[in-house]
């Protein structure tokens, strides 16, 4: 008998499959963010009369080319979101779905064009379009949805694609069967969506700008708000449905760069990366993103040496150090803190309330410091440096990341020092001697892809298994045949199940194991 499954468990997990599908596109960022950070770092009049080897004609037209890859790939984030989504949230035919994704994409604009017109609800010639709501996308006068258009797309293309990508029709028409039928029957439901965009959609923005302005206007109270939310829903991998208005739609902020409204601080950041005129980053990016820098950077190091020196002296704290170091210095560089999290979590969930606070906190701080460092995937030393110090301390203020985070870093120590040792939780390298031994190997090695499936219930027991930057993301038919501790022994930090979806962490070299996953199911 198939248990039951809740509407608690059934809305996790559809946040959880629309993390993972939102985790591809975002993936691009990274890119175009570096060619826009070097390129605007080392392009600026200041940076040119100060190292003289840099007014090179090749040298700038090499930064005037990455320029223009980047902002290109920005401009296309709307596409770029709706193939990915509709890709990632594909249970099969991964391409036919992203092919299905641009038809639904360019019907959505081109209908909502055309039915302003058959209204006759279009900007009046020679009128300013962006007070109407209204934007040309893509060559196409359209409503302004933006990155939300390519969400929207992406997420009913990849609805449409799971129920009929399998479609037979009758021989004469089999031609057109399977995956072919989904860009058809996309068609035809976006022309129905664009109609209903086009009266439902003012009111949606109206809704989502207003959010922005009750936010902001909250000031550091938002701001700890946000932080807490944020790092509440980083431990059951929804926080990138949370973040993601806040990056790409008015939530995140409004501002006029270069002749354009942009809307979403991830945005306006990168469009201001590519703007030669930027004197200041948004000051938004100081209330939703600078206060990640004192987390990666400090606090989370921070709470790796608290957790090493509440270990007694002898040989339980030798075994621990190497993995505690790599954890600590894999948060600093990258900004990737997932073992670390769960490392608390596992411990105590007191211990992770503790982090999550801390972490709202570090917004409040950025904000009050005026910190305008933006960021594409982390926040670890790498985007710091590209995007603080290069960008000048002018636009950033980013010499307060250094000079507050070292008092940040102390009084982490001690208060997580403090809490480990009150509690007498069981971080690593204070639990049982078996406990520790199983805890602290956390690394995968290659050739166990075999015992990941094994330990999931073999392969019959996997409905849906995909991967995001730092899990693997899988659906099961039972749950009682999971062994996590297999699990645990091919490097996994933790599991974490909602219904039947399951995230295993293993850190950031994810994306190895699962190609080895594809290689040995491609086996058998």
């Amino acid at each position: 008998m198939e248990e039951k499954v809740s509407l608690k468990d059934s809305l996790l997990a559809l946040g959880q499959q629309l993390g993972k599908a939102i985790m591809m596109p975002i993936s691009i960022l990274p890119v175009a963010g570096l060619l826009l950070g070097i390129s605007a770092a080392l392009s600026s009049g200041a940076v040119i009369k100060a190292y003289s080897v840099l007014d090179n004609s090749v040298l700038q037209g090499l930064f005037k080319l990455m320029n223009a890859v980047g902002n290109g790939v920005f401009a296309a984030l709307p596409l770029i979101f709706s193939v990915g989504i509709a890709a990632g949230l594909a249970r099969g035919e991964k391409g036919a779905a992203g092919l299905s994704a641009v038809v639904g994409y360019f019907v959505l604009l081109t209908g909502t064009g055309a039915f302003l017109s058959i209204f006759n609800m279009g900007a009046p010639a020679g009128a300013d379009i962006r007070l109407y709501g209204q934007a040309v996308q893509f060559g196409i006068k359209t409503l302004n949805m933006n990155v939300f258009g390519g969400v929207l797309a992406g997420i009913v293309t990849g609805v449409v694609h799971n129920k009929y990508y399998k479609t037979k029709l009758p021989d004469v028409l089999a031609f057109f069967g399977g995956s072919r039928f989904v860009p058809i029957i996309n068609t035809i439901i976006f022309m129905i969506i664009s109609l209903a965009m086009v009266f439902i959609w003012p009111a949606i923005a109206s809704i989502i700008s207003y959010f922005g302005v009750l936010t902001q206007g909250l000031g550091i109270v938002g701001a700890f708000i946000y932080g807490l939310i944020l790092r509440g829903f980083y431990i059951i991998g929804l926080h990138h449905v949370f973040y993601l208005p806040f990056w790409t739609t008015a939530a995140g902020g409004t501002l006029e760069v270069g002749g354009k409204i942009i809307e979403g601080w991830q945005s306006i950041f990168l469009a201001q990366l590519a703007d030669p005129n930027t004197a200041h980053y948004f000051s938004n990016i100081a209330l939703y993103n600078s206060g990640r820098y004192f987390h990666m950077l400090f606090t989370m190091p921070a709470i790796c040496l608290a957790m090493y020196t509440a270990i007694p002296k002898g040989p339980k704290r030798k075994a621990a150090f190497g993995f505690l170091f790599s954890i600590g210095l894999t948060s600093f560089l990258t900004g990737v803190t997932e073992p670390i999290s769960f490392a608390l979590l596992f411990a105590s969930p007191l211990l992770f309330i503790a982090e999550a606070i801390s972490f709202a906190i570090s917004f409040v701080i950025a904000a009050l410091a005026k910190v305008t460092i933006g960021s594409t995937f982390s926040a670890g030393l790498v985007e710091f440096l590209l995007f603080g110090v290069f960008q000048g301390n002018s636009k950033t203020n980013y010499i307060w990341i250094i000079i507050l985070g070292v008092p940040i870093f102390v009084v982490n120590y001690f208060f997580f020092k403090f809490l480990i040792e009150k509690l007498n939780a069981k971080t690593p390298g204070r639990e049982d001697d078996e406990e520790q031994e199983k805890s602290l190997k956390t690394k995968y090695t290659s050739g166990q892809a075999k015992d990941i499936i094994v330990a999931l219930g073999g392969m019959e027991n996997i409905t849906d298994l995909d991967n995001c930057a730092t899990r693997l993301r899988v659906t099961v038919k039972k749950l009682d045949v999971i062994n996590q501790e297999l699990l645990k022994q091919t490097g996994a930090h933790n599991v974490v199940v909602r219904g039947k979806n399951l995230q295993v962490i293993y850190g950031p070299t994810v994306n190895l194991i699962r190609t080895e996953i594809d290689e040995y199911i491609s086996t058998l």
